[in-house]
């Protein structure tokens, strides 16, 4: 059993029947019924998000979710292929399933990218939080335009767009934030 004050972000636990995961710890409040607990949660199966609040005294019963770790082995139209890296079995997505986060991977990369299931169904896919991507195509930047932080839209080798600064340019490698798709610096590499 899981109590109240056990919980942080990432936490799985059920709650009046149904898999919650916690996003974000919104704070605490105490008063003259004692302390409440505030978090952002997502159920695990239908993807929606709500506020909850709960008492500190209450226990909850965990969820174990199991995570894989895999590789983009290939793209079929909108279907991404990834390869489990341990038993090496065939896992199909979807693009629609994926969302955002197609944008950020391809068949070339280097890195897992981890799964996370509940009985045996994926409910989630997980990000390294920085990746290297190609700029295929920005607009040159024009010299002297600095003031403040200028930034122009570019065409990543994924098809996704994103802003960078000014003096990006088609052809440099850059690392991007996963988190927000937000530029982090140009790649080291």
């Amino acid at each position: 059993m899981l109590m109240t004050n056990e919980i942080k972000v990432g936490t799985a636990f059920m709650f009046e029947g149904a898999p919650l995961i916690v996003q974000k710890m919104l704070g605490q409040k105490s008063g003259r019924q004692g302390m409440v607990t505030k978090l952002r949660v997502q159920n695990i199966v239908t993807g929606g998000t709500q506020d909850l609040g709960l008492d500190a005294g209450e226990k909850f019963e965990e969820v174990d979710l199991v995570e894989k770790n895999v590789r983009l082995s290939y793209i079929d139209g909108e279907d991404y292929h990834f390869m489990d890296q341990e038993t090496y079995d065939d896992i199909s997505l979807s693009k629609e399933y994926l969302g955002d986060n197609a944008g950020y991977i391809s068949p070339d990369d280097e890195y897992d990218v981890k799964i996370t299931y509940y009985n045996e169904k994926p409910v989630g896919v997980r990000l390294p939080v920085n990746v290297t991507r190609t700029i295929t195509y920005c607009e040159p930047g024009v010299k002297g335009d600095t003031s403040g932080k200028s930034t122009k839209p570019a065409t990543l080798d994924t098809g996704m767009e994103v802003k960078v600064p000014l003096f990006c340019n088609t052809e440099d490698r850059i690392v991007i934030d996963t988190r927000d798709g937000s530029f982090v610096e140009r790649a080291k590499d």
